[in-house]
């Protein structure tokens, strides 16, 4: 898995920076322990983006560029339908922000207000990262 990696496969592939919030790795990790399969489930999606194909439907009414995966969860056999749902935002041409992930099982729907939040709170962090850098 090259999660965090950029991934080059030919010079005519656009090349996509992934980079993921608190918030989706939290999820992911948690959710990875009830499901063994999930990381190898969000792969093809995550390869899919890296490429420049954006796939999903676009989320209404966030303010942000924000679209919405359904993932196959291979660990139940009930199809895409009850999967997971992969949340990114395409900040960039070229830069990708996954915002959340959650098990369809487990959390019904997620607001256009949550996915605001998640990404104010994922711009005032990398705003002080940067500010901390700069100043040692």
């Amino acid at each position: 898995m090259n999660y965090g990696l950029v991934l080059m496969p030919n010079e005519n592939t656009p090349i996509i920076k992934i980079r993921f919030t608190p918030e989706f790795k939290r999820n992911l990790r948690t959710l990875s322990k009830k499901y063994r399969h999930i990381r190898t489930d969000v792969q093809p999606v995550i390869d899919q983006i890296q490429t420049g194909e954006f796939a999903g439907d676009q989320i209404p009414r966030v303010k942000y560029t924000v679209f919405k995966v359904r993932v196959k969860n291979s660990d139940t056999q009930k199809g895409k339908r009850s999967g997971y749902r992969f949340i990114y935002y395409l900040k960039t041409q070229t830069e990708v922000i996954l915002v959340t992930i959650y098990s369809k099982l487990e959390q019904s729907d997620i607001s256009a207000e949550q996915i605001r939040r998640i990404l104010q709170d994922y711009d005032k962090k990398l705003v002080t990262t940067k500010a901390q850098v700069r100043r040692t």
